[in-house]
């Protein structure tokens, strides 16, 4: 199985989706530092938020197989700047999380994704499970 990283804004659903993988009680959890589980990688929102911190995202990418960048649906602009998957040198998804809230855009969501880079996106909710298989399949197969 492979190793991923996600990074996105507080609150984007980054933990909530490392609970519907692993199929445990979905807990609020805020994540204060940068979390190792045996194949994903759980980074707090403030690392993508204040860009002192994006060093410490590129030395932990090292760390893993696959990069997700994800964005929230009911975010109302994008956290990453234009082309921040190239920084990278692993491969790069997107996630559109939160597409079980009523308010979200999952078109502006998608739009936010691909400005920065992101080629391949993915949509899902963790609280429905809609589209969890798919990051599942990703973390197995990809090369």
């Amino acid at each position: 199985m492979k190793r991923l990283m996600l990074i996105g804004r507080e609150g984007c659903g980054k933990t909530t989706l490392i609970q519907a993988i692993k199929e445990i009680q979905m807990i609020y959890k805020k994540t204060q530092a940068i979390e190792f589980y045996r194949n994903i990688i759980d980074t707090p929102g403030e690392y993508i938020e204040n860009k002192s911190y994006y060093k410490a995202l590129v030395v932990t990418s090292a760390d893993c197989d696959i990069i997700a960048l994800m964005q929230s649906s009911t975010d109302e602009e994008s956290i990453f700047p234009p082309n921040f998957a190239s920084m990278f040198t692993k491969p790069v998804i997107g996630i559109i999380t939160k597409l079980d809230c009523e308010e979200g855009d999952e078109v502006r969501a998608f739009d936010c994704l691909k400005a920065s880079g992101v080629e391949d996106i993915y949509s899902i909710s963790a609280f429905t499970g809609l589209g969890v298989d798919s990051i599942k399949e990703i973390m197995e197969y990809i090369e």
